[in-house]
């Protein structure tokens, strides 16, 4: 996250003219983006506020602004974060034009957004999953002005956090924990949203619309939003369930690695996956020596292809992590790692990043109709009137592949809760968006617009070594998915393609 600094740009106080599209500049001591559209000029808060990207490199559509860094985006007339991962609202400010200037002095209240409530509006609303779904569906419940009840059961010890975090900064020891919850703890009494921890649902009744928690608890519900996520694949080889095996998802997790990590001089990630090597980046920042273990002939070939996944090998070795391919650990002794090579690697602990698989028990148990995931219509409600599902759990159709998918993404899940909960209002909003996900190595971001499960060619547009570049994943001549590195206004550009293309 950036840290604060000097004001940038001219004092727009002052008057300023604006030549082009946008202008970066401050009033006061704070950073201010002037944007020129067709229907007029606005002035915001020139940082996302998510991750405090850069405004002034984002791409404008309409009377919007997307961050480069993510992809949230915001409405340029009230300062609405329209999009996750960024969930507060901008500030704006009034701007005045005279004299051939423009003019931006005083900070602009925002009253509260109100919708008007439907005549079947439901009274108690059911939230299952403390992640970032269920989180979002709340958190847009509120910021609609709904007035009913939100019950958000969770199993995890801790309220929701930035899940992202927990594989990279938090981990590496660069983001302090305070970083890491989404929201404080006076946030759900002051939303009056009724967050339960360590609450495991066992069953849903669909025909008399309640669950029940494991403590024998019944709750009723008028609307149920199941998001119930994704759990890690376990390993199921000789010594798995040893202290020093780990895996990550949650903050507890994240936790008992930094444990494990402080006294440890070396580590054996199990899995090239996104989070194995973004735990394998996190835990050389904290100068331990890591080995990573995994059948594949390159890392991450099945998600970006050869010539990424060579540039990601050559990447992480570049900084210390060596790699055993084509190989695999088949048991656990203690601090010996025995791999099915015959090789032995001496560790102090093992982090096992092998994929995640949805949990659908819940949904099983409900008589959901259950395709790779919960499949839900175009507004993800269920095959069962009333029941709404999102995030890693949810198969969708996909109006730009024309495919039903299910995509384990953190931005993605998030703005599926959000898209529920309008639903769950009755506003009847399609589920349009297309998926997005970065991930982070190093200094290294690596943002991946739109779903390729197969391509047949990859175009690759400048230099991946030089680590500038936009790749292109193609199935009989169409765009499936874009990859790009520091080239955040293309990837922004391509998601606006993708938006405006269906099957």
């Amino acid at each position: 996250m950036a840290e604060s600094q000097s004001p940038s740009g001219p004092d727009l106080s002052e008057g300023v003219a604006l030549d082009g599209e946008k202008l970066l500049g401050h009033v006061g001591e704070k950073d201010v983006l002037v944007v020129r559209t067709a229907d007029g000029i606005f002035a915001i808060d020139a940082q996302c506020s998510h991750y405090h990207g850069p405004l002034v490199d984002g791409l404008v559509v309409g009377n919007t602004v997307r961050c480069p860094w993510h992809h949230a985006c915001f409405d340029l007339i009230n300062g609405e974060a329209l999009r996750a991962p960024a969930l507060s609202p901008l500030s704006c400010w009034d701007v005045e034009q005279r004299d051939g200037k423009i003019f931006v002095q005083n900070k602009r209240d925002q009253p509260p957004r109100k919708e008007p409530a439907g005549a079947d509006a439901p009274q108690r609303i059911v939230i299952i999953g403390g992640g970032a779904a269920g989180f979002a569906a709340a958190e847009m419940l509120r910021r609609r002005q709904y007035q009913g009840s939100i019950i958000m059961l969770s199993a995890d010890t801790a309220a929701p956090v930035d899940r992202p975090n927990l594989s990279k900064d938090y981990l590496a020891g660069s983001a302090p924990e305070a970083w890491v919850p989404l929201r404080s703890d006076k946030y759900y009494s002051k939303a009056n949203i009724d967050l339960r921890l360590q609450t495991e649902v066992i069953a849903v009744d669909a025909a008399a619309r309640h669950v029940v928690t494991a403590n024998g608890d019944t709750i009723a519900y008028d609307r149920l939003l199941l998001a119930t996520g994704a759990e890690p694949v376990r390993l199921t080889i000789p010594g798995a369930h040893q202290p020093n095996v780990h895996t990550l998802r949650s903050l507890d997790d994240s936790r008992a690695i930094i444990a494990a990590a402080k006294n440890a001089r070396r580590a054996v990630v199990i899995g090239a996956s996104f989070i194995g090597l973004e735990v394998a980046a996190a835990l050389r920042a904290r100068d331990i020596e890591v080995h990573v273990v995994a059948p594949a002939k390159r890392p991450m070939e099945r998600v970006l292809g050869p010539d990424m996944g060579d540039f990601v090998r050559r990447l992480h070795e570049e900084h210390g992590v060596i790699f055993h391919l084509e190989d695999t650990v088949t048991a656990i002794d203690g601090s010996k790692v025995q791999l099915k090579s015959g090789a032995v690697q001496e560790t102090d602990f093992v982090v096992a990043g092998i994929g995640v698989r949805p949990c659908l028990a819940l949904a099983e148990q409900a008589g959901l109709a259950i395709d790779d995931g919960v499949a839900v219509n175009a507004f993800l409600e269920t095959s069962v009137p009333g029941i709404y599902a999102a995030g890693d759990i949810a198969r969708w159709p996909d109006p730009h592949s024309g495919q039903n998918i299910r995509v384990e993404h953190w931005v993605v899940a998030q703005r599926q809760g959000q898209v529920a909960a309008l639903n769950m209002l009755g506003q009847q909003q399609k589920f349009e968006t297309v998926p997005f996900f970065w991930s982070q190595h190093y200094d290294i971001p690596i943002n991946y617009v739109g779903h390729a499960d197969d391509w047949d060619e990859i175009i690759v547009n400048g230099d991946i070594n030089a680590k500038d570049c936009r790749l292109q994943y193609m199935s009989n001549g169409k765009v499936l998915a874009t990859v790009t590195i520091y080239r955040d206004l293309e990837s922004l550009e391509a998601e606006v393609v993708m938006e405006r293309t269906t099957a």
